[in-house]
């Protein structure tokens, strides 16, 4: 036999490492590149093998258990009572989403600010009708209705002023330092 020879194909195959030994070795997952050695099965590649599975398992526990606590939908509340004799009255913020009341509103008030405040479109008609309540819709039709209609002038401050919340409607009740206040001891801040 001569020792020059080429090897047969069967065992050159053997020399080549697999996919998973590949990825391993290229891998920076930590301890997969110690399991998916080429060789044999050695105590240190099964310690390593070992430590990998109990490290994964307890990954999993532990997620499983941090989602289960999050739909759990946990929640504490903490309060510190302190008892003070000098306060100061402090800063309230009332926002209210409805910007305007609808109530208040005039014909003249829709004609100019309607397509500001979305109850017309650009053809002073309502868009979407169908969306609102019939009560609504009705009122809404009667102030859209603008046949022959002769817009006075119109001033923003003035519609704001008559138009927005006044406070002493929304101020259902008040107290500090165990005194009544009313919507005098407020005043109006605009941003």
């Amino acid at each position: 036999m001569d020792l020059k020879q080429t090897p047969s194909e069967g065992s050159v195959g053997s020399f080549q490492p697999t996919n998973i030994q590949v990825f391993a070795g290229s891998s920076t997952f930590h301890g997969i590149r110690h399991i998916f050695v080429y060789g044999p099965m050695t105590i240190r590649r099964l310690l390593w093998m070992v430590a990998f599975i109990v490290s994964l398992g307890l990954l999993v526990v532990e997620s499983a258990e941090r989602v289960a606590y999050f739909f759990s939908y946990p929640h504490v509340t903490k309060v510190d009572e302190v008892v003070s004799n000098s306060l100061v009255f402090p800063a309230v913020t009332i926002c209210n989403l409805n910007q305007y009341r609808f109530s208040k509103l005039s014909r003249n008030d829709l004609y100019h600010a309607g397509e500001l405040l979305a109850l017309l479109n650009v053809h002073m008609e309502i868009p979407d009708p169908h969306l609102a309540e019939p009560e609504v819709l009705a009122v809404l039709k009667e102030k859209a209705y603008f046949e022959n209609y002769k817009p006075k002038p119109f001033s923003m401050p003035e519609f704001m002023e008559r138009v927005g919340h006044d406070l002493k409607e929304m101020m259902l009740s008040c107290k500090f330092k165990g005194k009544v206040c009313t919507h005098q001891d407020f005043k109006v801040v605009s941003p």
